[in-house]
């Protein structure tokens, strides 16, 4: 899921990675959403609100808004920094580092969060955090997807749909035609592991309130995990078969 680039990517790969990241997204967006009302997992919305608060002259306000996308920025150049700095002297781990960054981020906020000390839910600094796990989280499945999975925001996804369901009336060879519909499921599987995050993390929040974050940290650490796990399993159960 992570290991595998370039061509020795799959369709396979592709699909278990935007499950359980966007998964992950749908969970930290409604976290962000109960605890904060404050939208953490992109930036679009939070530009218009910056122009806004611009025009109604709350300086204030504004630089807070500015600042989401900022740390949203900055989370994506810290992960592809990390990825870049790692691969050069092991290329399969250079995606541990970065989610291992977002999961100490989402525990830490999970922890502190609700509390008068390093985050506050008072102040935006928790806000600021989570969107610097999301830019990370973003940049990290965009370059090793070969920006094939998007899993923190869903108007590109809904854009690319739009426009791939169009192309069925078009297409009529049969090898477009499946290349179209596999690529028309993958993005149909994000949008319904991030309604699906988002409608667990609601309920989940009801009793764990900003500890939801905690589940959405351990999702990280099986998708982190997986391939290691998935490669011992096979080769146990090959030794098991070959006694």
């Amino acid at each position: 899921m992570f290991r595998h680039k370039g061509k020795n990517r799959t369709f396979a790969h592709d699909l278990r990675l935007a499950i359980l990241l966007s998964f992950v997204a749908g969970l930290v967006n409604i976290t962000g959403v109960l605890a904060l009302k404050t939208l953490t997992t992109n930036v679009t919305g939070h530009f218009a609100f910056f122009a806004e608060e611009i025009m109604r002259h709350d300086y204030a306000t504004a630089i807070t808004f500015f600042l989401f996308t900022i740390f949203f920025l900055l989370g994506s150049f810290l992960s592809s920094l990390l990825q870049e700095l790692i691969s050069l002297k092991n290329p399969d781990w250079s995606h541990i580092f970065p989610i291992t960054l977002e999961m100490v981020i989402l525990i830490a906020i999970g922890f502190f969060g609700t509390t008068t000390g390093l985050f506050t839910l008072d102040g935006k600094l928790t806000a600021f955090f989570m969107l610097l796990s999301m830019g990370i989280q973003n940049s990290l499945v965009t370059n090793i997807s070969n920006a094939t999975v998007r899993t923190t925001h869903l108007t590109g996804l809904f854009t690319d749909l739009g426009i791939e369901l169009s192309q069925l009336f078009f297409y009529k060879k049969l090898e477009e035609v499946k290349k179209l519909k596999t690529s028309i499921f993958l993005r149909l599987s994000i949008i319904t592991f991030f309604f699906l995050g988002c409608f667990s993390g609601g309920i989940i929040y009801q009793f764990l309130e900003i500890k939801t974050l905690f589940v959405a940290a351990f999702v990280l650490l099986i998708a982190q995990w997986y391939d290691f796990l998935r490669l011992k399993f096979h080769l146990l159960k090959r030794k098991t078969f070959h006694k």
